[in-house]
């Protein structure tokens, strides 16, 4: 296995992380909620009317940086060399283990890890397990 100097950027990666880690601190402080994404947006479809506002805005925020980001920056669009219905199958996958696993990547690695929690610490250690394994499979096992 070899980095791929050329595109290797961590004070990005460092900047961006900063930034989850200073958004998922205002929800948890400023309005007591946890930052999980599937649940922000299972929360849009069928969580309290006065709580759409709050969540709408923040998947407009995750929609929008990286548009922001492309005018401030010049970033570069993702290329995604998967056909579309696989991205849909491993959405659906990713969606039913959140719900299986009670939170998301974000709910549990960011808030959850950051505040010992030992459900996320599990579940954390679970799915990024199940990624490497996967990751194993499909490029090594399956190619």
């Amino acid at each position: 296995m070899t980095i791929d100097w050329a595109h290797f950027t961590p004070l990005h990666a460092l900047s961006g992380g900063a930034l989850i880690g200073v958004a998922a601190a205002i929800l948890i402080l400023g309005a007591g909620r946890v930052m999980g994404a599937a649940g922000i947006v299972g929360g849009v479809l069928s969580g309290p009317a006065g709580e759409r506002g709050w969540r709408l805005a923040l998947i407009a925020g995750l929609l929008l940086s990286p548009a922001l980001a492309h005018l401030l920056w010049g970033a570069g669009a993702p290329a995604i060399a998967t056909p579309w219905p696989m991205l849909v199958a491993a959405g659906l996958l990713v969606g039913f283990g959140a719900r299986l696993g009670s939170g998301c990547t974000s709910g549990h690695g960011v808030c959850g890890v950051s505040r010992l929690s030992p459900r996320s610490l599990a579940a954390t250690a679970l799915f990024m397990t199940a990624g490497f394994a996967t990751l194993f499979a499909v490029r090594h096992l399956l190619a």
